[in-house]
């Protein structure tokens, strides 16, 4: 059973930006139902927001910025906290408060699989955490190289094992 769930990303610049994510509904409904399953469980949720320099689109407190209006985060109870690169846990508070909560297994979803999932995996198992990755509770954008489904799909045989165990979100319980 896991400790805690940790949701990246899930920002209104990344998730209804001009490129839309890959299966961008579904992988919502996914995390909500986690979301739903760790507060019934009185799991905590940590809920990491990517911050840009002043002036950019995602700077603190743009709209670009927020949490997606449709995540069922709640602010009074979650974990929110901002990040400026790819690991949540660089320059944040993140290992402190996992640490303070007695978090040993994290559950990580959102976006983008190529960047803050899968740094933020690897970071997390070389800090000692244990980490669940749902193959479905992550998403991205196509590239030029490759569309979304392969880079998805190359992420979660890639980190598993080594890395994370994988999951389906349907078999993930607090």
């Amino acid at each position: 059973m896991a400790d805690a769930l940790l949701i990246i990303d899930m920002q209104t610049g990344l998730y209804d930006g001009p490129e839309k994510p890959f299966e961008r509904e579904r992988v919502l409904a996914t995390i909500n139902q986690l979301i739903q399953r760790a507060r019934n469980a009185s799991a905590p949720i940590f809920v990491a927001r990517h911050t840009g320099p002043e002036g950019s689109p995602i700077a603190a407190g743009s709209p670009l910025w927020q949490l997606w209006h449709g995540l069922d985060v709640d602010e009074s109870r979650d974990h929110l906290f901002n990040k400026t690169r790819p690991s949540c846990f660089l320059g944040t508070d993140l290992a402190q408060q996992l640490n303070a909560a007695q978090v040993n297994e994290l559950v990580i979803v959102g976006m983008k699989t190529q960047f803050c999932i899968d740094t933020t995996c690897r970071v997390a198992v070389e800090l000692g955490y244990s980490v669940i990755l749902p193959e479905d509770g992550h998403t991205c954008m196509d590239t030029p190289a490759f569309n979304a489904q392969a880079i998805i799909e190359h992420h979660n045989a890639t980190l598993a094992g080594a890395f994370v165990k994988r999951v389906r979100a349907a078999e993930i319980s607090f």
